[in-house]
């Protein structure tokens, strides 16, 4: 196995987010991606438009460098660790290009029938992805926090909000893809 271009196995990457989630909790932080972007808008400014977002942000920073670091290792793995493509069953790869027009499964992570600028001409487009965007945005916010935070730092702490929060989560996932996803495209 390639280490740089194929993905770590589960027996690598697991222990790897368990050990920062430990180091984490050991230093009384809590880890979640909705956090960190309350965090950047509060450092812009967004506390004059909203109470949520007026806290000490520079008490919070270090979520700033999570974001960062997220998008520079998104970046040098994509670029640089990867082939861009996944692996997927050849029949959910007929499946999707059959029923839902994306013939580029299985050669991209972002199939370019969903995530490119020509997707984004269709005035659809743009208003499916608003809605989902303020959807996921009031989901995070009501839920108390996003996926990530929930399914790795409260279920690493214990908490049962954060489990009936992630069977919540499964269960949206599984009604949107198998319900409403069809009945929009």
């Amino acid at each position: 196995m390639n280490w740089i271009t194929e993905p770590w196995p589960w027996y690598v990457a697991g222990p790897l987010i368990a050990l920062i989630m430990f180091l984490l909790l050991l230093v009384g932080k809590q880890f979640g991606m909705s956090s960190n972007l309350r965090t950047a808008c509060a450092a812009v400014g967004a506390g004059k438009a909203a109470d949520f977002f007026k806290f000490d942000w520079k008490a919070d920073r270090w979520n700033l460098m999570v974001v960062l670091g997220a998008i520079i290792g998104g970046f040098i793995a994509s670029t640089y660790m990867s082939e861009n493509t996944v692996n997927i069953n050849p029949e959910v790869a007929q499946q999707l290009a059959t029923e839902y027009n994306i013939q580029s499964a299985g050669k991209s992570y972002m199939p370019p029938e969903l995530f490119s600028i020509e997707a984004l001409s269709s005035p659809f487009t743009v208003i499916i992805l608003l809605v989902g965007g303020i959807l996921v945005g009031f989901g995070a916010r009501y839920a108390g926090g996003c996926t990530s935070g929930h399914a790795i730092s409260g279920l690493s702490n214990l908490q049962l909000p954060s489990l009936i929060a992630v069977i919540g989560f499964f269960i949206g996932g599984l009604a949107m893809i198998h319900i409403f996803y069809p009945l929009i495209f």
